[in-house]
């Protein structure tokens, strides 16, 4: 049985040069949402861009994942490879969230706080990272492994990466959005997995989150059509045990209830003429 984590000890915010412009959500209480789900060429090409450089970055944060290495440093990688490249880091202030990427280890579901927190041989941790580039963003995660990590979590993460996969082959305009939630949670129940249903993929652009949903389970109430240049997330968290979970105290780390563990990938989606396609790859 694993130690179930900890909260650790934050170290101060990082600082964003003054010449990089801010989403529009910084310093304040709650974000604008309500953006149109579909996009204009314009946005579209600029949202390839966001997404590029947010696929790169999450690479770069991805090869220091290892043994030994804290939660803090793999957020700084992330803050100064997305600042460097004249990006805002767009999690850093968003609802008062202090840091510029999510680490989600073993039963974390989503919105891990890079901390002090060391991560250990055998981990799995999530890296959710989103990039704010020329008024629009671009979100992605991926879920990697840390030293020699034993097959049922290997399994976990190799099969939560092919749910979303099949989510994304869901996409085309003229299919019900709900479409992509069917597929990951018939593929997922294979595996006798849990499929978490109250954190979901949703629209993006030049918000964040537009308050488009885009649920990964099979949920009849979605009635939405697919349309070509509608833009969302696709991005399933998969359970080995429970799909409830605890929210720690700082309102952000979700945790499984059971202390089980949980995977995620993400990738931001394009709808197109004929299908889909990523806008976040490296």
């Amino acid at each position: 049985m694993t130690t179930l984590l900890q909260p650790g000890r934050l170290s101060p915010m990082r600082q964003v040069p003054g010449s990089i412009p801010r989403p529009e959500y910084v310093g304040r209480k709650s974000p604008k949402t309500g953006e149109p789900d579909i996009k204009d060429a314009e946005t579209i090409e600029r949202m390839r861009a966001a997404g590029h450089l947010a696929a790169q970055a999450l690479a770069e944060v991805g090869k220091h994942v290892a043994p030994g290495v804290t939660t803090d440093e793999l957020d700084r990688v992330g803050h100064e490879f997305l600042c460097d490249h004249g990006a805002y880091p767009s999690t850093l202030g968003y609802r008062g969230y202090p840091k510029s990427l999510c680490t989600s280890l073993n039963e974390v579901i989503c919105h891990g706080i890079p901390d002090d927190t060391v991560i250990a041989d055998g981990d799995i941790v999530n890296v959710d990272i989103t990039g704010y580039l020329n008024g629009v963003h671009g979100d992605t995660n991926a879920t990697f492994l840390a030293g020699d990590v034993d097959e049922e979590s290997r399994l976990l993460v190799e099969r939560t990466h092919e749910a979303m996969m099949r989510g994304i082959r869901a996409v085309a305009p003229g299919r019900p959005l709900n479409a992509i939630g069917r597929v990951i949670e018939s593929y997922a129940r294979r595996f006798g997995y849990g499929v978490v249903r109250d954190f979901t993929g949703h629209g993006i652009g030049t918000t964040f989150h537009s308050g488009l949903i885009v649920p990964h389970f099979d949920d009849p109430d979605v009635s939405l059509i697919m349309e070509q240049g509608m833009t969302f997330t696709i991005e399933p968290m998969l359970t080995l045990g429970t799909i409830a979970y605890d929210v720690w105290p700082d309102h952000w780390t979700a945790v499984t209830r059971d202390g089980r563990r949980t995977a995620q990938f993400e990738h931001t989606i394009l709808v197109t003429g004929d299908g889909y396609e990523i806008l976040t790859l490296p």
